[in-house]
């Protein structure tokens, strides 16, 4: 993961919210880092002390919590992820 990736999207498998978000992403061409922690347990607990959700996806824009895959449609949707990306830059 570079320095200047803003989008970070946390996964575990199987996750088919997490394929959707990660294909959201990509169709607008928004570049993503992805962190799978299907087999890192202590790095699950981590991420719930860090944003207080356990479900996946969770998406992090320039170090700020977006949500999941329903909260990342809204936010592309409204064009409030936009303006988030933009804040990040």
């Amino acid at each position: 993961m570079s320095a200047d990736t803003q989008v970070i999207v946390y996964t575990t498998d199987p996750c088919s919210f997490c394929a959707r978000a990660k294909g959201l992403l990509s169709t607008r061409g928004i570049e993503y880092a992805e962190i799978n922690l299907s087999k890192d347990p202590s790095g699950r607990m981590e991420l719930v002390q860090r944003t207080g959700m356990m479900s996946f996806p969770q998406i992090l824009v320039g170090g700020r919590l977006v949500g999941g895959f329903k909260e990342l449609l809204a936010a592309e949707q409204d064009g409030r992820l936009d303006e988030l990306l933009a804040e990040a830059a």
